[in-house]
């Protein structure tokens, strides 16, 4: 079907218009708001009140009735007026310059005074930046925090480690909590961190030089400076770069794409262990009673979230390579060829972030772990692993450790026949039993088979890490998770 064959009174309907699934399925109303235009051009309206006000401070002939009347109409935008606009100018800043004047007839005269269209666009994307690394934070500390609980109740579980995806040592649940914990940690940090170095762009001019600031304030430099501090801190920012061309350095927008694809990588790792561990029965993400896990087969409990979060944290890797090639060719002062790009790339970028935290905060707070089938599968593999410890029991017995050592091979070998080429259970501990040679220590199997003696230090480790490591950034919250607001979520 064409967009002929469409009835013309559907054409004007949202069903008719592409939307972004970000917007419509998976990310927050919080986060959609900060990307969304209201957010965008009243933080321009705001930029353009508080230059007026600095260079007012600084002496210029601005009046209080001019700013009053600019600080009544941040909000109140004629979006239609501001669209046409653009049709007429092609140029989307001095479209809302048009329409704002109107909107203001004593102010006009006075708004985007010296100002270059990034005074506007790179410094509304650092705050939109910023404020969406602060939605991010306190919400990946909720997962933070319902994976160490997770960690804690299941230290001491046993469970089979897996190397090369092929059984290896024992580890515990909580341990290989621990692993996903620490990525999330790293994560944390450098995202706390790319939102504290965010700087302003401030007020730098057409090329970066201040030059028309200069002019303004009849050559004083140390006006120019104090303005540029002055909007900056109105904004809400400690600092500007101190140097830019026409815009900040898109390698800005590197580091802070950079923090949340490398998120991406942690999800992406930990949710695809979540899906091996549903696949062996041994861990589940929630599952709602009336779930249908497929249309085909009522029986299935597919792991959908955590298949979800792996999709879109796919989606956030790949966005780093656009804001580095954004970066990368940039020319010069500026070229505008990172414009459409960057639209895209950072709202997306923290969009999907936002959707996958909403979604792994539901997986973490509701794991489920089936302890039986982990000591079931622990118990095909344990006899193999044991087999060093049986060896030395009999050698303390007085055995002689190359006759006990070929004996043990001999029945290894047989008990594995029983499991590939039969598919039966391992019964090496059977074959031991019935050889009279292990009578010696036919006593001393229980403890030998005890699985909790082959998890080494994992259960302290898990109160190690949980108190050395994760406590501390969890404190740095604890007003956001004392509230319990993303307690209720429902995915």
């Amino acid at each position: 079907m064409s967009i002929e064959d469409v009835p013309p009174e559907l054409l004007d309907t949202e069903f008719c218009t592409y939307r972004s699934p970000l917007s419509t399925r998976y990310a927050t109303k919080e986060m959609q708001y900060n990307f969304s235009d209201q957010k965008k051009f009243s933080t321009w309206r705001k930029l353009w009140l508080y230059l007026a006000k600095a260079q007012q401070e600084l002496g210029l002939d601005i009046s209080d009735e001019q700013l009053a009347e600019l600080e009544t109409n941040i909000h109140d935008i004629d979006f239609v007026a501001a669209a046409a606009e653009e049709q007429l100018t092609r140029h989307d800043v001095m479209a809302h310059v048009h329409v704002l004047a109107a909107r203001c007839p004593m102010a006009a005269g006075i708004i985007h005074l010296g100002a270059t269209s990034c005074y506007v666009t790179d410094n509304t994307e650092l705050i939109l930046m910023k404020d969406g690394f602060n939605i991010l934070l306190p919400k990946l500390a909720s997962v933070i925090h319902h994976l160490s609980l997770f960690a804690d109740k299941y230290k001491d579980l046993p469970t089979l480690g897996f190397t090369h995806l092929q059984p290896a040592q024992l580890t515990t649940v909580g341990k290989r909590a621990t692993l996903w914990l620490q990525d999330l940690i790293m994560d944390e940090r450098a995202i706390r961190r790319a939102s504290s170095e965010l700087c302003f762009r401030g007020l730098k001019g057409t090329t970066g030089t201040q030059a028309s600031f200069l002019q303004l304030f009849a050559g004083d430099s140390e006006k120019v400076k104090k303005l540029d501090r002055r909007v900056a801190e109105l904004a809400g920012f400690e600092k500007s770069y101190p140097v830019t061309g026409q815009t900040y350095s898109r390698k800005v927008d590197v580091e802070c794409v950079a923090t949340l694809s490398s998120f991406g990588s942690t999800v992406h790792k930990m949710c695809t262990d979540i899906r091996l561990l549903a696949s062996r029965k041994e861990l589940e993400e929630p599952f709602e009673v009336s779930q249908i896990g497929s249309s085909a087969m009522p029986y299935k409990r597919n792991p959908m979230r955590s298949e979800r979060c792996c999709a879109l944290a796919r989606h956030l890797i790949t966005l780093f390579s656009s804001a580095a090639n954004t970066h990368a060719t940039q020319w010069l002062e500026r070229t505008l060829d990172d414009s459409a790009n960057k639209r895209l790339t950072v709202a997306e970028s923290f969009l999907t972030a936002d959707a996958v935290l909403l979604t792994l905060l539901n997986i973490t707070k509701g794991l489920i772990v089936y302890p039986k089938v982990i000591e079931r599968h622990i118990l095909q593999e344990l006899p193999f692993m044991c087999t060093e410890n049986i060896i030395m029991a009999m050698v303390k017995a007085g055995g002689d450790r190359q006759v006990c050592h070929e004996k043990i091979r001999v029945l290894s070998q047989q008990a594995s026949n029983q499991v590939k080429q039969l598919g039966q259970d391992n019964d090496l501990i059977a074959r031991v039993k019935d050889d009279p040679y292990f009578e010696p220590i036919i006593d001393q199997l229980d403890d030998i088979l005890d699985a909790s003696t082959f998890i080494g230090r994992a259960p302290e480790q898990v109160v190690e890490f949980l108190d050395d490591e994760v406590k501390p950034i969890l404190a740095l919250y604890k007003n956001s998770l004392a509230t319990k607001k993303f307690a209720d979520l429902a995915i």
